[in-house]
């Protein structure tokens, strides 16, 4: 049996076509699970039409919980569409056996935290052709702007060992991987395990995350972050190195205190503990020990603190702090109901929201000083030239944000990390 499906409304964070449209929570008091969004200031109206679009049942009455480009039946809630998940609202209009199926999206809504830069029309096409297997859902697990940060970050220290072309060989190549791969797991256990302890508060705050979307079991969580940190932890004893071996363990131990509800842990709910957490993790872990594994345990070197590592560390630090202050900005509402003390809370969003700005804006102008002050003319341009743009860009785009919109402040908290990652393609010139 088949359905031609005339009207149909997407009622749980969907996908990221109708970019930058605002959504609110529903007030329908009908029974959703995760508690439906609508989005209700979007005009696009698109026909897409499904292949595998079927129903079980059909009752011209009833509405019908489906998957607008995959499998499904009526009753059910199923899929997710450009790594988010979906839930739509259908009326089936009429049902027939036949192979012609059509829905009518009426309206979307898009996560806070998906990159910008795609067409109305090619997310239009996503929607019908997106692949809603495994990766999209571990892809919202991982929380990809960490991963991204992380992965820069790693390689950007590495290349800070290099003294001469000699270095770009096979061994720098071993020896990256040796720390890339066993940090970028370590990174999977922490933000996973995050979100086993926030499935709650990310309903309100981040309902696409598949653990507070329901597509991910407690169960399954547990399973993919126990199998990573173990794998971090495996790779870290076969390779030997103490540097690399004491920089998974730290940021074992401190992202299982920031997260883990248990009697002197669950750190996040102090702002001061939090931020402490992400600074030493982001600037003392990953700078000191990725670049003493590969000064030391890979190229066979005095493990000493260079002029570039004492900086670099020092301005991750400001960063770093930032990030812990900007990523509560936007979550304010459900820090509030769940009795998480960020500075957010405690102090309001303008507050901190330009706090951030001008920490931001102090490190630039350190980093041109520093620059200028190196013998490298390299060195000068891009710490003085690349610093200089950045905090150009930061001031213009903090002008525009409307902290009354928490879309607003999430898209330039995601901002904030595209400067995190200019800062380590800048820093390998530091010399």
């Amino acid at each position: 049996m088949e359905a031609i499906v005339k009207q149909l409304q997407i009622v749980n964070n969907p996908a990221a076509f109708g970019r930058g449209c605002q959504y609110r929570m529903s007030t329908d008091p009908g029974q959703y699970y995760p508690p439906p969004q609508i989005a209700s200031f979007c005009s696009l109206k698109k026909r897409a039409f499904s292949n595998e679009l079927s129903v079980s049942q059909c009752r011209n009455s009833d509405p019908t919980f489906c998957n607008p480009f995959g499998v499904g039946h009526c009753g059910q809630q199923i899929g997710s569409c450009n790594g988010d998940v979906v839930g739509v609202h259908v009326h089936l209009q009429t049902c027939k056996t036949g192979k012609e199926k059509m829905c009518y999206i009426s309206a979307t809504a898009r996560p806070m935290d998906m990159d910008e830069g795609s067409t109305m029309q090619a997310d239009a096409k996503n929607l019908v052709e997106a692949d809603v297997g495994w990766f999209d859902r571990f892809s919202r697990f991982s929380r990809p702007h960490t991963i991204i940060g992380s992965a820069l970050g790693v390689t950007s220290v590495s290349l800070l060992a290099i003294q001469s072309r000699a270095d770009l060989s096979v061994t720098f190549l071993i020896g990256l991987l040796q720390a890339l791969i066993p940090a970028l797991c370590m990174n999977v256990y922490i933000v996973g395990l995050n979100q086993i302890y926030d499935i709650e508060i990310d309903k309100v705050n981040k309902p696409y995350l598949p653990l507070a979307s329901g597509e991910y079991s407690l169960s399954t969580g547990i399973a993919i972050v126990v199998t990573f940190a173990a794998v971090s932890l495996a790779i870290g004893i076969y390779v030997g190195s103490r540097p690399l071996m004491w920089a998974l363990t730290v940021s074992l131990v401190l992202g299982t205190a920031y997260s883990v509800d248990v009697p002197f842990l669950r750190w996040k709910r102090s702002a001061v503990a939090a931020a402490s957490c992400i600074l030493a993790v982001r600037a003392i872990v990953v700078q000191l020990g990725f670049y003493l594994h590969m000064q030391a345990s890979v190229f066979g070197r005095a493990a000493v603190m260079t002029r570039p590592l004492w900086f670099i560390t020092g301005f991750m630090c400001f960063f770093s702090i930032v990030i812990a202050l900007a990523k509560d900005i936007p979550d304010v509402e459900g820090d509030k109901v769940f009795g998480i003390h960020s500075f957010s809370v405690r102090l309001g969003q303008k507050r901190v929201f330009w706090l951030c700005v001008w920490l931001l804006q102090a490190a630039y102008t350190t980093a041109v000083v520093v620059g200028l002050t190196s013998s490298t003319l390299w060195t000068k341009v891009a710490m003085g030239v690349g610093h200089i743009a950045l905090a150009g860009i930061l001031w213009m785009r903090s002008q525009n944000v409307d902290l009354k919109s928490r879309a607003a402040i999430a898209a330039w908290y995601m901002f904030i990390w595209k400067l995190f990652y200019a800062e380590y393609i800048l820093i390998p010139f530091i010399r």
